[in-house]
């Protein structure tokens, strides 16, 4: 069997933390801008760390495991 958790895991995060593809922190102009398709270098070390915190929580913590066999 093989376990295919950390890998669905890994990509839905990395899809939806992707700074600007759905929201970015901190914004251009706010805190928080939507959609703006635009990033800059402190927006993508903010995502970074959520991303890495958002992993480490589920993968570890949780242990998320998709067993396919």
């Amino acid at each position: 069997m093989v376990d295919w958790g950390p890998v669905v895991v890994a990509t839905l995060l990395f899809v939806m933390l992707t700074p600007g593809l759905i929201f970015q922190l901190p914004g251009h102009n706010r805190v928080a801008s939507f959609g703006t398709m635009q990033t800059s270098g402190i927006s993508m070390l903010v995502h970074s760390v959520i991303y890495f915190c958002l992993i480490t929580i589920l993968l570890i913590a949780i242990g998320v495991h998709i067993y396919v066999g």
